[in-house]
């Protein structure tokens, strides 16, 4: 078995990740909000980003800052390689900055999970 964290950096991609990710067999995913260091270290924390009083402008003009971290389980090394070519058929070539981070564990035990 196999643990696969994919840090996805362009959180529009979301929904054609999980798509992708079932077409290549993953039965489960739990997905997480998340922020790199770097992407906080770019820009002042919450309380400075507003005014005093915000509108609803202030509010919908912030840029999202978090990314999403997908984990998931899969049985075989063939299984974590199609999983892989899934995320890189949406989100292109992870060597490029900006893409995210894709990371694949053996496990030696697991309770509780169920895959396929």
């Amino acid at each position: 078995m196999y643990f696969i964290i994919f840090v996805l950096l362009e959180i529009e991609k979301l929904d054609d990740v999980i798509l992708a990710w079932k077409t290549a067999g993953v039965s489960e995913i739990t997905i997480l909000p998340s922020a790199s260091q770097v992407r906080i270290d770019e820009k002042p924390a919450l309380q400075e980003d507003f005014p005093l009083i915000p509108n609803l402008e202030d509010i919908f003009e912030e840029e999202e800052r978090q990314n999403r971290t997908l984990f998931t389980v899969v049985k075989s090394d063939d299984m974590a390689n199609a999983v892989y070519k899934a995320t890189v058929s949406i989100i292109g070539d992870l060597s490029s900055s900006g893409k995210g981070s894709f990371i694949v564990l053996p496990i030696q035990k697991a309770y509780g999970v169920n895959i396929q």
